[in-house]
């Protein structure tokens, strides 16, 4: 049976977006446009959650929590606004709101939050499914973004948790390494949720996908009539994040324009709406993340070198996961878990020759791909327990090709393998720099840097 949504908002497009958005990921979407209206499909169908905007005619989204609570409903409400303003927030989460998000909502946000919340109601039903019983250092960790986290066990992850404990209470900028799906910013909000800042805003921002023209109102705001098509005044991500933790995503692929911006606002703690005169004082922390080597990048001229070291004050590297294999089998039973929650199935778990080859496999995608792998295996499989024929032929084609030997040379593994080469190299030699230089075939120099670089340092 679909769970079923309410979404209220005043805003008919953003209500369709949302609904069409949700139904698309196996959900029943009922709309009102005002509170009288809410109020009255909340009492004939009890919406397993509802999703509420804050500003609408009439009574507010905290008016309406209050009414929701008074009709002795147990539905979740999540309260969306477009003001970023943190103290709202907070409040509402006092007066019983599950969470918050900031418009414009982000979908694949809007949906973690989603099945967060609707997992953890069967939870408290006692109805949760039955998965692999996990050991108290496997369980997951709850976030105040309402995204769960795996706690790896292996040794990758327990030097990324080091790393995490001992930056989190700091105010300094931090750069998250690693390949594309290995969980980048699921370690950023881990980071925030660690932080002072943990009850403040967290805003990811997507850098790939913003160019020069809406990079300045998406980081900064605008005014109304700053330019064409800005018919409202519009709060910046910057501002919505103030307090908080701004996280920017693949931030190598800002073109050199807006790392400028980004430099001037990140030095003056101030940023000014397009349009506007006045100034802001911000007060956020910043994470960025990336899949590329940033300092190549500064030698081609392409990313600002004074801006990578505003930004590098602080490195952490989260390994591939073919180097993880240890928390392959966690991340699969959560993936299970989240799966049959989408998809209204009830697997149990996986069978050891399906683990096995999940250990095996060289996970090109890592975790992005696992998890698609474990969806696609629960669509498919006509048991309780998944078995290999519910996996891609791919699983079994390609075995892992990353166990390094004697006369491995850097110069020849390309740049998407050299920073797990490294970590391998290291390891073998016990950490030995000398011997892990002659192992890769390069200087002591040149370790020393990409170490650094890497966030590998012991």
């Amino acid at each position: 049976m679909k769970k079923k949504i309410l979404a209220v908002d005043d805003d008919s497009t953003f209500s369709t977006m949302i609904k069409t958005y949700l139904q698309k990921n196996g959900y029943d979407v009922l709309v009102a446009s005002n509170v009288p209206n809410a109020l009255e499909i909340v009492k004939k169908t009890k919406p397993d959650l509802i999703l509420s905007d804050y500003r609408m005619p009439g009574r507010d989204g905290l008016e309406f929590l209050s009414d929701v609570k008074e009709l002795n409903c147990k539905s979740p409400l999540v309260l969306m606004t477009g003001f970023g303003d943190i103290r709202l927030a907070v409040r509402a989460m006092k007066l019983g709101a599950r969470d918050y998000l900031t418009k414009p909502v982000n979908p694949s946000e809007l949906l973690e939050v989603v099945q967060s919340i609707l997992s953890q109601k069967e939870t408290e039903k006692e109805e949760v499914f039955k998965v692999n019983p996990i050991s108290e250092s496997q369980k997951v960790a709850p976030s105040y973004t309402g995204i769960n986290f795996v706690n790896g066990i292996s040794e990758n992850w327990k030097q990324i948790q080091e790393h995490l404990e001992l930056v989190a209470p700091t105010p300094l900028s931090v750069i998250i390494l690693g390949e594309s799906g290995t969980g980048k910013e699921f370690v950023a909000r881990r980071l925030h949720d660690l932080s002072p800042r943990a009850a403040k805003p967290f805003i990811a921002i997507d850098c790939g996908a913003l160019n020069n023209e809406i990079a300045a109102s998406e980081f900064f705001g605008h005014i109304k009539g700053s330019f064409t098509g800005a018919v409202q005044d519009k709060v910046g991500q910057f501002e919505a994040a103030n307090g908080g933790t701004i996280f920017l995503d693949e931030v190598g692929n800002l073109s050199y324009e807006v790392q400028i911006m980004l430099l001037r606002a990140l030095q003056e703690r101030q940023i000014r709406r397009v349009g506007s005169t006045k100034n802001i004082d911000i007060d956020v922390r910043v994470i960025v993340a990336t899949n590329e080597n940033l300092e190549a990048a500064i030698k081609n001229g392409t990313f600002r070198e004074d801006l990578y070291h505003r930004l590098n004050e602080f490195s952490i590297y989260v390994a591939p996961l073919r180097s993880r294999t240890d928390d392959i089998p966690l991340f699969a039973t959560k993936f299970l878990e989240m799966a049959n929650v989408e998809l209204n199935k009830n697997c149990t778990k996986f069978t050891d020759e399906v683990l096995q080859a999940f250990s095996k496999y060289v996970w090109p995608g890592n975790l992005r791909e696992l998890k698609n792998v474990v969806k696609r295996a629960v669509l498919l499989s006509k048991h309780a327990v998944i078995g290999t024929e519910s996996l891609p032929k791919e699983i079994f084609a390609k075995e892992k090709e990353l166990a390094i030997d004697d006369t491995v040379d850097l110069k020849l593994i390309s740049e998407s393998m050299e920073r797990n080469k490294i970590l391998e190299a290291l390891e073998k030699v016990k950490y030995n720099k000398s011997k892990a230089a002659q192992l890769l075939n390069i200087d002591r120099k040149t370790l020393y840097n990409k170490i650094k670089l890497y966030g590998l340092e012991v």
